[in-house]
């Protein structure tokens, strides 16, 4: 029987565009607009190293990862965050998804002074957080992350009781949908938050490396800053945006030496780790940064592109990173429907990466819109939804 605890978990988002979409004659050309699927060119070279190591697909993978890969992904953080961290302080991920899901299983407590333990996750937020906290049986608390928030989740408004039997904070920055960054002074104070109260933070940096300005400051090198305790916080970095590669499923996460272990020891019974010969394409992209300068220049571009499209629009925030746009509307999904049978763009609603909490849904009143098609489609579509929506 399906466990009790997953029977408030809402449909996933995808599912539930197709139910409201599908059953509807799309009103023009076709522009999809609605996943965060990056569209650029990979690097051509990708294939070559796949091609001249194909015989490793008659091998076991190494678990959690290469040497060779580990020691790339260590020097990339060196390079990017300023951050030594041995080798054995990360571990190959087949996608950062299976990392955030199994963080959750290997890291969190049955209890917690006594409790159920308590996951904080922001609202509107990546589905997977709500279903890794359900899955181990905890609470999931979710925080809106609101326009009067920045965007971002506060998570030092909470109650102290709720606090103390807090396991693990899920935080993404760049944030999904609204393309918020954490400052150094938000992390600052959620890591001295998360000392007090004795949590783990789990930060998703997928996004980390599309940014308009300043390259966002990361989790793990402000703890590193601070002083906190090696364990406090463990991050979650993915080549899918970074290098336009979601289909190499490669990713990794980087934290102390115990939680490691624990995420490590979970692999050897439940995970699937990467194929060698992905493995070594991770090796060569992780050590490439030219490729990800120009992958950057092509977003600013179509950032560019939607502050002078929908810079007039009413409540427009220009995002900070990241490749989505999160727009007001007054009713998500009755905008993402009227787009769609008047012009055939397909966006999502915005109610659907969020939860109804406290009588309202943060989400409810707005669109995202994936800006991953190449600048000419985007542009079209981004004119196309302004005037059918915003005219």
């Amino acid at each position: 029987m399906f466990p009790e605890r997953f029977s408030n978990l809402p449909a996933y988002a995808f599912p539930r565009l197709r139910s409201l979409l599908d059953a509807h004659d799309p009103g023009g050309p076709v522009t999809h607009m609605s996943i965060g699927e990056p569209k650029h060119a990979f690097p051509p070279w990708i294939t070559e190293i796949i091609v001249q190591s194909a015989q490793d697909f008659g091998r076991y993978p190494t678990n959690e990862g290469t040497p060779e890969l580990l020691d790339a992904i260590a020097a990339w953080l060196h390079r990017r965050y300023g951050v030594t961290q041995p080798a054995e302080q990360i571990m190959v991920l087949n996608g950062t998804r299976e990392g955030l899901y199994n963080a959750a299983m290997a890291l969190c407590p049955e209890t917690k002074r006594g409790k159920t333990p308590a996951v904080l996750t922001p609202n509107p937020f990546y589905q997977v957080y709500a279903v890794a906290a359900a899955s181990v049986g905890a609470e999931p608390v979710f925080v809106p992350a609101t326009d009067a928030t920045g965007h971002l989740p506060d998570y030092t408004g909470l109650p102290a009781e709720v606090l103390d039997r807090t396991a693990l904070a899920y935080i993404c920055s760049p944030a999904n949908p609204q393309g918020a960054v954490a400052s150094r002074a938000y992390w600052q104070e959620l890591i001295a938050l998360a000392e007090k109260h004795d949590f783990r933070i789990l930060a998703d940096e997928c996004y980390s490396e599309i940014y308009r300005d300043d390259p966002p400051v990361g989790a793990l090198q402000v703890a590193r800053d601070m002083g906190a305790d090696p364990e406090r916080v463990a991050i979650f970095h993915s080549l899918s945006k970074r290098s336009n590669l979601p289909g190499l499923r490669s990713g990794f996460v980087a934290g102390g030496p115990e939680t490691i272990r624990r995420i490590r020891q979970l692999r050897n019974y439940a995970g699937a780790p990467l194929p060698l010969p992905l493995q070594h394409v991770a090796e060569k992209v992780w050590a490439d940064e030219a490729h990800v300068v120009e992958n950057r220049a092509l977003y600013a571009e179509k950032f560019a592109l939607a502050d002078r499209i929908l810079g007039n629009v009413p409540g427009y925030r220009a995002p900070q990173a990241g490749f989505f746009l999160w727009l007001p509307v007054e009713d998500g999904e009755a905008a993402a429907l009227k787009l769609w049978r008047e012009t055939g763009v397909r966006v999502l609603p915005g109610a659907y990466l969020s939860r109804d909490v406290g009588g309202g849904n943060p989400g409810a009143g707005y669109i995202r819109v994936a800006m991953v098609a190449p600048k000419d489609e985007t542009q079209r579509g981004l004119e196309t939804l302004r005037d059918c929506l915003y005219a």
